[in-house]
């Protein structure tokens, strides 16, 4: 075992695309903390700023240096994506773990993951992803008579392209699909600002979501309980660590939990949670397998709830987006030990020991 991690991140304004999580130095707050942390083990560890012209000296150097990575990079702000994902596979191939793999960072990470849920108690059944513009316009109509719907695109961060949509003009009796021509109201999520369209014309417009590598949207019905807040569970590996309770801003339209639309957040220790983690901890095994039966669950994750009633009168969670690709934890920076103690063990797990 060589003992050596790389932590892949990507160049500020590589390709143009410019960084907003670095800290100063160029890689992201929470990436030294784990490298440090990794050498109190007696381990070592490599920030590589991955360029898909210096793809093959990366690839390379991680096969004959490293036990494992781990992927800082949000793949959508890669002009390359594929060729990122591409590298991940050669050198995991060779026999370096991936945490996460590229793979697993689709399965996971994707808004569709949430229609591989269906039928858990975390997963509404009436979730839909749409990977074309007939799929969306012959069902989005349909699930929308049924009441206020959320459109998620499944590219963009901080709430880009998260729609939620409403009919604003009641819909006769015994009507099952919103005609295209009926003005709908939209509130995008990003920063909860309202817009009105024919329903038509806005679907039109969610094209741009739909094309492209990796392009689809994620339909699902509005939680009215949203504006109690949203409860994100930091994960590290099969343990929560952190709860981060989102509370939108106190506005008519507001719904977005993000900090950029001015929701408040709080920070709560796991155990504040157990009517939503023991249930949620004991189905792992489940929800892994639905998405992909990996070996191992990623290193460090989040899965995002929000709250419904229950069937009983009590409390529902409902899952809203799971993320493993580029997840960080720069405001718990004291979680770098636990981190890299969870890493070691996870690679010892899987990279055969050879004795020298």
């Amino acid at each position: 075992m060589k003992k050596r991690v790389a932590f892949m991140e990507f160049p500020d304004g590589y390709m143009g695309v410019k960084r907003s999580d670095d800290a100063g130095l160029g890689y992201r707050k929470d990436t030294m903390p784990m490298v440090d942390s990794l050498r109190d083990l007696g381990w070592d560890a490599d920030v590589i700023f991955y360029t898909h012209e210096h793809r093959d000296t990366i690839r390379d150097y991680m096969i004959e240096n490293c036990d494992a990575y781990v992927s800082r990079i949000n793949p959508g702000n890669l002009p390359d994506e594929s060729g990122y994902f591409d590298m991940l596979r050669e050198v995991e191939a060779a026999g370096v773990f991936g945490l996460p793999s590229p793979d697993q960072m689709i399965a996971t990470g994707a808004k569709d993951s949430l229609t591989k849920l269906v039928g858990t108690r975390f997963c509404l059944d009436d979730t839909y992803a749409y990977y074309s513009q007939e799929a969306l316009e012959e069902q989005f109509p349909k699930s929308l008579a049924l009441g206020e719907r959320v459109l998620k695109q499944n590219r963009g961060s901080t709430g880009e392209g998260i729609w939620r949509v409403s009919v604003v003009d009641p819909l006769p009796e015994g009507v099952t699909s919103v005609p295209l021509e009926a003005t709908v109201k939209c509130t995008e999520a990003v920063d909860n600002h309202v817009e009105m369209h024919p329903l038509g014309e806005f679907l039109t417009f969610c094209n741009k979501y739909i094309v492209g590598e990796g392009g689809m949207m994620l339909d699902q019905r509005f939680l009215p309980r949203i504006v109690e807040g949203e409860i994100r569970v930091l994960m590290l590996n099969d343990t929560p660590v952190n709860v981060v309770h989102k509370k939108p801003v106190g506005d008519a339209d507001a719904f977005s939990a993000t900090l950029f639309s001015g929701a408040k957040y709080t920070y709560e220790p796991p155990e504040n949670w157990p009517q939503l983690l023991e249930p949620f901890v004991a189905d792992l095994p489940d929800i892994n397998a639905k998405l992909g039966g990996y070996p191992s669950l990623p290193l460090i994750w989040t899965a995002d709830f929000i709250l419904d009633d229950a069937p009983d009168g009590g409390d529902a969670y409902v899952l809203g987006e799971l993320n493993c690709s580029c997840v960080g934890f720069t405001s718990q920076l004291d979680l770098a030990p636990k981190v890299a103690q969870t890493l070691v063990e996870m690679v010892e797990a899987r990279v055969p020991q050879t004795v020298s």
